[in-house]
């Protein structure tokens, strides 16, 4: 099977080139399954219970998040309630959300979804080795795909959580830098690794944001308001092709589309009213 795993969305941009190119992928690709990080999908910086809503309605089958996970509340209720959706499992207890999740694909293979977050220049979570000893400990023997997204800021960090999970997982795809890296590979013991997937929004850009307003603050210590970027939008990701009986890593394939591919795949994978 083939799972997609979309990079950082990033605003409405991210959102709209998501909606354009994602039954398009599914088709030409022949995906069983697309998972996004959606963190930054409103203004930047969290997700909306609408934003969430109107991803899964275009095609994503499950959402991965990250440090900025609960920076709209009313978010909240959707952690709670939904069988979809993730919080890092290296985040207390308490916070809303679940640790992993087990979706189906469209072929009705069971695939375990899983969010970690890293230390280094991160904000203070619990240890993530922990934390995924701990999740992988609870996932029935029976589902052999699991996913991790491991969002991480260190490319050392997010290196020795590939090597810490080979074997044990069928992928660690890296997402939060906003910048894709072109060490996607396989390691000895099945698991495909890439330390960040990207991001999917303007690269127009500095990591998404108005480079003008970014570049003052920067400069000058004046504070402004990092606004969403608008031009040069595109789709930013990883495909992994799996064995559904082992649950080890076959392939992995780094993807970027641009605007007009995905108006492309748009007009020639029109989405009828029963898809």
């Amino acid at each position: 099977m083939r799972i997609l795993h979309i990079g950082d969305i990033v605003g409405k941009p991210g959102r709209d080139i998501v909606r354009m190119a994602c039954y398009g992928l599914r088709r030409r690709e022949g995906l069983s399954l697309i998972i996004a990080n959606a963190e930054n999908a409103c203004g930047g910086s969290g997700l909306t219970p609408a934003a969430y809503r109107e991803l899964i309605d275009c095609g994503v089958d499950c959402i991965t998040m990250g440090d900025h996970i609960y920076r709209r509340k009313e978010l909240f209720q959707t952690l709670q309630s939904q069988n979809n959706i993730v919080k890092p499992a290296n985040f207390p207890k308490s916070a809303p959300g679940k640790e992993f999740v087990i979706v189906e694909s469209s072929g009705g293979i069971r695939v375990a979804v899983i969010s970690v977050m890293g230390r280094v220049f991160m904000r203070p979570v619990d240890c993530p080795w922990e934390a995924i000893d701990r999740v992988l400990s609870t996932i029935p023997a029976s589902v052999k795909i699991r996913c991790v997204d491991f969002h991480a800021e260190a490319t050392s960090d997010k290196q020795v959580m590939g090597r810490y999970l080979d074997g044990r997982v069928s992928y660690v795809l890296g997402t939060h830098t906003h910048v894709p890296t072109a060490d996607e590979q396989i390691f000895k013991g099945g698991t495909a690794f890439q330390c960040d997937i990207g991001m999917t929004g303007p690269h127009e850009s500095i990591i998404g944001r108005n480079i003008e307003r970014v570049t003052e603050t920067t400069t000058t210590f004046r504070p402004t308001q990092f606004d969403v970027a608008r031009d040069d939008i595109r789709l930013s990701g990883a495909i992994v092709e799996i064995d559904p009986e082992t649950g080890r890593a076959l392939n992995i394939k780094r993807i970027q589309i641009r605007e007009e591919e995905a108006k492309a795949l748009q007009a020639e994978y029109p989405r009828d009213s029963s898809g």
